[in-house]
């Protein structure tokens, strides 16, 4: 477990000093929370998550999450930014990149500029910006082989973009946990409550919050290998759920966003119940 002299984070004003009353989340469906079932018909997510955590800290935190799934970076732009920039926050998580990978055509340059023109505006308004990179999903999907290069690039976008702004960028892609298939669910895109919860964690430590820490990161217990017809019964299974419906919706120039609205468009009072 890393300590506190060995923290990569920037040093934040003492919790209790800091405002953090005002919390919006933007971004995309692992911002709206897929796949992390709230009982309710919904989704939970990190983002959520986080914001139960801090509401714990603090008592109550006005909380608004304008996440849609099957967004670009240039989409959440455009269409998150002003709203967000409205509601004055103290906090902002944005987390935009996986659906600009798995496009037909990626320029790296074009999100970097995209994700720098909503951290200057949201930095320049006095926000805190809360970032992550993407970790390599080679391990939870073969398939993905052909975007790690694209991956590899978003990242180091991110990671220049957030030292030029002064965004708060935690590096999971780092930390080999993250592509731990355990941490994700069926789809292999999303992750699932397990990789929520770590992802909240992950973002609380980097923000200082009490009781914190970087155990979000420490390795899975070891678990079986899985013999070889049943990893090709999952890839079947994988193929025939997820990616044949993905290329459809693709193809015919549909995204899983269509006619979607933002999951919490406005702030809201969350207490510490939820």
């Amino acid at each position: 477990m890393r300590s506190p002299q060995s923290s990569p984070f920037p040093a934040l004003p003492p919790f209790t000093s800091s405002p953090l009353h005002r919390f919006v989340a933007i971004g995309d469906s692992s911002t709206e929370g897929l796949d992390d079932p709230d009982g309710r018909g919904g989704y939970r997510g990190w983002a959520n998550r986080l914001a139960e955590r801090l509401a714990e800290c603090r008592g109550e935190v006005l909380y608004a999450n304008l996440a849609v799934r099957g967004l670009s970076t240039r989409q959440i732009k455009e269409r998150q930014l002003g709203p967000a920039l409205e509601m004055r926050p103290d906090l902002v998580t944005l987390f935009s990149g996986t659906n600009d990978v798995v496009r037909r055509r990626f320029d790296p340059a074009r999100v970097g500029a995209d994700v720098e023109e909503m951290h200057r505006a949201l930095i320049g308004q006095g926000a805190i910006v809360l970032t992550f990179t993407l970790p390599d999903l080679t391990p939870v999907m073969p398939a993905a082989r052909w975007i790690a290069p694209r991956v590899e690039s978003l990242n180091r976008t991110l990671r220049d973009v957030s030292t030029r702004t002064g965004a708060i960028l935690v590096d999971v892609a780092r930390h080999p946990v993250a592509s731990d298939p355990r941490l994700w669910s069926e789809d292999r895109l999303h992750a699932n409550a397990l990789g929520h919860a770590r992802i909240a964690a992950a973002l609380a430590e980097a923000l200082g919050l009490p009781g914190a820490d970087s155990s979000w990161c420490e390795p899975l217990p070891p678990s079986p290998p899985s013999p070889f017809p049943a990893r090709l019964a999952a890839e079947f299974r994988w193929t025939r759920r997820h990616l044949l419906p993905w290329i459809w919706r693709h193809l015919h120039g549909r995204s899983s966003g269509d006619g979607r609205t933002a999951k919490r468009p406005e702030l809201q009072r969350l207490a510490p119940d939820g």
